[in-house]
């Protein structure tokens, strides 16, 4: 539309000259050209906005037009740019009122070129094109609006899908805090309570047992101090904070549970997701038989295969109904918090157990996880 402007102005300007004799009207045409040309130019530099400012400009440039177009018919064309300048400029209403002053400024122009001559093109043309360039311009300002508001609900719609993430991020987080302190501290700290339980019981008729239930609860304390500091430093097990990789972990959970282990196949580098994982699936269903099977022995076995890693916990207690612990699994993590952390893996968690013969409970992970 710039570039139209000025092509309209430089035509209408050659048109003039090539057309009249020099007179006393040229200097003040060719004066008043490079004025409006002058004045165009400072437009972008004002924006688009109904300022003050910009209204001003505007009424200047229509100002020196109108003058341009009494002195010389010839200018009364590049009104077509001046329509879409005030459509964007001004309020509807009034940028309607401008392009109809226009309008009937390009008909006197038409008129006066004419010479007295009629012809109906004269006074229909003008109007035509002014309808045709508002109807252009209304039709590619509905469609941009259309477009910034389909935008804006692009950008609002991935704002609440990130937002969305980072809630389902928060919860996911959450639930991995709660399971991590279920499976170390809370189940700790049980174990403290009942081990002093018993010493206060035994204290006075048995001693030395009551000072190796104390002993024991100590050192649970111990273990559970070096996890809330793991917990604080970066959350990964304390077991297997030292470097000496998931077997010595779980060989270290066996001997303080009184468990045994064996590792059976050929061992290979597992993840350190899936080390913690199993190591906590290793300490909630130990937890687990210490307070509640009853068991007289319990042993852990971790199992190389050739597409996945297996562990199993068995023990010889009283064993429970599988489908009734489904059931009260909202009682507390256990089992669906070890369920899950498999399942995180893409592993699977199955349990097998009858009332009164024991329980096994098995993971399995795939070997196939990206690292």
């Amino acid at each position: 539309m710039h570039i139209a402007f000025f092509l309209l102005l430089g035509a209408s300007l050659a048109r003039f000259l090539l057309r009249h004799d020099w007179e006393a009207r040229s200097p003040w045409i060719i004066a008043l050209t490079g004025a409006l040309a002058s004045l165009y130019l400072l437009g972008p530099v004002l924006g688009t906005r109904a300022t003050p400012r910009r209204i001003a400009w505007l009424g200047t440039v229509v100002t020196v037009w109108v003058v341009l177009v009494v002195l010389a018919p010839s200018f009364a064309w590049c009104a077509v740019p001046l329509f879409y300048t005030g459509l964007r400029t001004l309020p509807p209403r009034a940028a309607l009122g401008l392009v109809t002053l226009l309008t009937a400024f390009v008909v006197f122009a038409q008129v006066q070129l004419s010479h007295g001559g009629w012809d109906p093109n004269l006074i229909v043309a003008p109007p035509a094109v002014a309808a045709l360039a508002t109807g252009v311009f209304v039709h590619s300002d509905r469609q941009a609006a259309r477009q910034r508001a389909l935008i804006d609900d692009l950008i609002r719609t991935r704002r609440e899908l990130a937002a969305i993430e980072r809630r389902e991020g928060t919860l996911a987080e959450r639930q991995r805090l709660s399971m991590e302190i279920h499976d170390t501290l809370a189940q700790g700290l049980s174990s403290q309570q009942m081990l002093l339980q018993a010493a206060d019981r035994t204290w006075d008729s048995d001693p030395v047992t009551a000072r190796r239930h104390v002993r024991t609860a100590e050192s649970i304390a111990e273990r559970n101090l070096a996890e809330a500091r793991r917990f604080v430093q970066d959350l990964a097990p304390a077991d297997l904070a030292g470097g000496g990789g998931l077997e010595e972990a779980l060989r270290g959970l066996a001997a303080r549970e009184s468990a045994a282990f064996r590792v059976d196949g050929i061992a290979v580098p597992l993840p350190d997701r899936v080390q913690a994982a199993l190591l906590r699936i290793a300490q909630g269903a130990l937890a687990n038989i210490r307070e509640h099977a009853g068991a007289d022995s319990a042993a852990l076995t971790l199992t190389y295969l050739d597409d996945q890693v297996v562990l199993d916990i068995a023990d010889d207690g009283r064993g429970f109904d599988p489908a009734l612990a489904r059931e009260q699994a909202e009682r507390g993590h256990g089992l669906p918090a070890m369920r899950v952390r498999a399942q995180q893996l893409g592993g699977t968690l199955t349990v097998e157990s009858t009332p009164g013969e024991g329980t096994v409970l098995s993971a399995a992970i795939p070997l196939s996880l990206e690292s």
